[in-house]
Parts: C-alpha cells; structure tokens; sequence
C-alpha cells in the first residue's frame, strides 16, 4: 500500500507541471513531466510484482 500512495503523490506532483508544459509550453515542466510519468511507470512495475506475490502466497 505504501507504494500506492507514492503514485498518488507523484500523480498530484506532476499536475502542475502538466498544467505548465500543455498550456504554456514551458519545455522544462515537460521534462520534469517525463520523469514523473517514468517513475510512475516503475512504481506501477513494482506495485504488480507486491500483488502478484501476496496473492500467491496466500494459498
């Protein structure tokens, strides 16, 4: 649970550099952008390896 509730800290982190990057074209906030959508990508990763192995392990 505890790396569900870093996505959503890093989803509402990235929120104003979205904002930035899609209605100002602040090229900066896109690149910040980007790594908060890679490391949503490795949290989500990590999340659905937890998943898998609490769930195989309650059998």
């Amino acid at each position: 649970m505890v790396n569900f509730e870093k996505v959503k800290e890093v989803i509402a982190a990235a929120e104003a550099d979205a904002a930035s990057f899609y209605e100002k074209g602040n090229k900066a906030a896109g690149t910040r952008l980007r790594n908060a959508m890679q490391q949503l990508k490795v949290l989500a990763t990590d999340i659905r390896k937890e998943v898998t192995e609490l769930k195989n392990t309650e059998k």
